[in-house]
């Protein structure tokens, strides 16, 4: 029986107890979602098939209760020692108590409470095992200072959109001694998102990255989260000539479904990680893109929904006037067809019609034409809707944004339900509804726009092409979180492939 077992369940037992004093939205905002344990044992195990080193100097640098080190020991081989172990805890209410429980052990662990990204390195090591606190640049306070400190050490500008995570990995090169090795568990976005570039660059041109696994988005790695996982190890050294990284896939990490070794020259040109290891690279070639065809741009963000999309029953009921409003479709899950026919009034035939608050009024001259509609907005104010963060940038905390409304919609985010069809929904609107951020808005551009008004039929033909793609035209330019949720940005949907919009064009002009 290896001799840390009955420990780990102790150390287990200690983290239980220790979410519990904190809600899941307090743990969400500061990214703490403990390893579990058997994930930290397939991540050490599998860390040590790359370790060249026979001393082990170790730093966790988001310890916690401290998964890695305990399965680290516990999966040691007789042949490897473990010299020193530090491990760096922002948050006191985890770091006291792990200290406390480290120091009646007898495992010589230098614990120290404090923030790792403000930490100058004081000593260095051999091998980094880490899971850094998953926060969003939201709740970065500090987001901008590190933005400079990660300049000024590595020569890197990060975006201020980037996750703490990936702050963690660029402050901890300086720690790494030459040819050491890391290895983090982290979100699988940076594969695809923009903000995600520079640390592909770093994996590409400043270490030597070993190995990249990506778990199913479908099966999330934490109970407490919904976030989809991969894991990099990377050696600190300048790539070798020709060097390729391995890509795998699957549950297991030892033994993945798929993999597929990439060289320098195929990764620097791709800016959707994800694709690998399950698709070939992409060749360059000149088949259209929708961009070609339709300027995409988000629906508009009202700022509280709730308070400024009102169905036809409570305008009436609250006797505002209807000429201060406009149409809006209601989110994709609750749409009825996929076509979305007018009534005489342009409203969309809808069994529940909703309506955006659409005034540029002064609020003095919404007291004097419309009482009623000034009644509201005052009823917003006491409900602190103006304070919201949208709300206050405006001239006017109600005013809207005045978009055009068009004939193509697709749904922003989704879950494929079927093998092989996307999960993004297009929609042919006939009405004068507008729509809410949770959609795209599709205008075509004047060329497809004068074949429209010429054979307006094509509309719908275009529209049942769109929804009828393989999932992989969308997939493939899209981005995919835990629990299998997919989402497209609007640049993003402008790279999808479009050649059957052309065939269309083709057969029909």
């Amino acid at each position: 029986m290896k001799k840390f077992v009955d420990l780990d369940t102790q150390r287990m037992n200690l983290q239980v107890f220790l979410d519990a004093k904190k809600n899941l939205l307090e743990r969400n905002k500061l990214g703490q979602f403990a390893t579990p344990s058997q994930l930290a044992r397939d991540i050490v195990e599998e860390t040590l098939k790359f370790l060249d080193q026979k001393k082990i100097k170790l730093l966790e640098p988001s310890v916690g209760t401290g998964s890695f080190i305990l399965n680290l020991l516990d999966n040691l081989p007789a042949d490897l020692e473990v010299e020193k172990i530090i491990g760096v805890e922002k948050d006191p209410l985890y770091g006291e108590a792990s200290k406390e429980f480290y120091e009646n052990t007898q495992i010589d662990l230098s614990y120290v409470i404090s923030d790792f990204t403000q930490l100058e390195p004081f000593e260095k090591v051999n091998l980094i095992l880490a899971n850094p606190p998953y926060i969003r640049h939201h709740y970065i306070p500090n987001k901008f200072d590190l933005v400079d400190k990660v300049l000024d050490r590595t020569g890197i500008k990060v975006s201020g959109l980037s996750g703490m995570y990936i702050y963690f990995i660029l402050l901890s090169h300086a720690w790494l001694e030459e040819n050491g090795v890391a290895c983090w568990l982290i979100p699988s976005e940076f594969l695809d998102v923009n903000y995600g570039k520079k640390l592909r660059e770093y994996l590409l041109n400043d270490v030597t990255t070993l190995k990249i696994h990506r778990f199913d988005t479908a099966n999330s790695k934490f109970s407490d989260a919904l976030v989809s996982s991969t894991i990099i190890w990377y050696k600190k050294s300048i790539p070798p000539k020709n060097h390729q990284i391995n890509f795998t896939f699957g549950e297991r990490i030892a033994n993945p479904e798929v993999s597929k070794r990439l060289g320098y020259d195929d990764l620097l040109k791709e800016s959707k990680w994800s694709r690998f290891p399950q698709n070939e690279v992409r060749t360059d070639n000149d088949e259209p893109r929708l961009k070609d065809y339709f300027r995409i741009s988000r629906g508009i963000a009202t700022g509280e929904n709730t308070f400024f999309i009102l169905n036809k029953e409570e305008i009436i009921k609250k006797n505002l006037p209807f000429d201060q409003f406009r149409p809006i479709l209601p989110r994709p899950l609750h749409l009825e067809s996929l076509n979305i026919q007018s009534d005489r009034l342009g409203y969309p035939s809808l069994k529940k019609q909703l309506f955006v608050l659409n005034t540029l009024l002064d609020i003095e001259d919404i007291e004097r034409k419309y009482p009623s509609l000034y009644i509201y907005l005052q009823e917003g104010i006491e409900k602190g809707v103006d304070q919201r963060h949208l709300c206050k940038s405006r001239k006017s905390w109600y005013f809207q944004e005045q978009k055009k409304t068009s004939k193509f919609y697709c749904s922003y985010i989704g879950r494929a339900k079927d093998s092989g069809k996307s999960p993004f929904k297009f929609i042919l609107n006939e009405s004068q509804a507008i729509v809410n951020n949770s959609y795209l808005i599709l205008y075509p551009l004047p060329s497809l726009n004068n074949i429209l008004e010429e054979k307006p039929q094509l509309a719908s033909k275009i529209i049942n092409s769109l929804n009828n793609l393989d999932s992989s035209f969308m997939t493939d330019e899209g981005r995919v979180y835990g629990g299998g949720m997919q989402k497209i940005e609007p640049t993003e949907l402008g790279n999808v492939n479009a050649s059957m919009i052309a065939r269309i064009i083709e057969n029909e002009v």
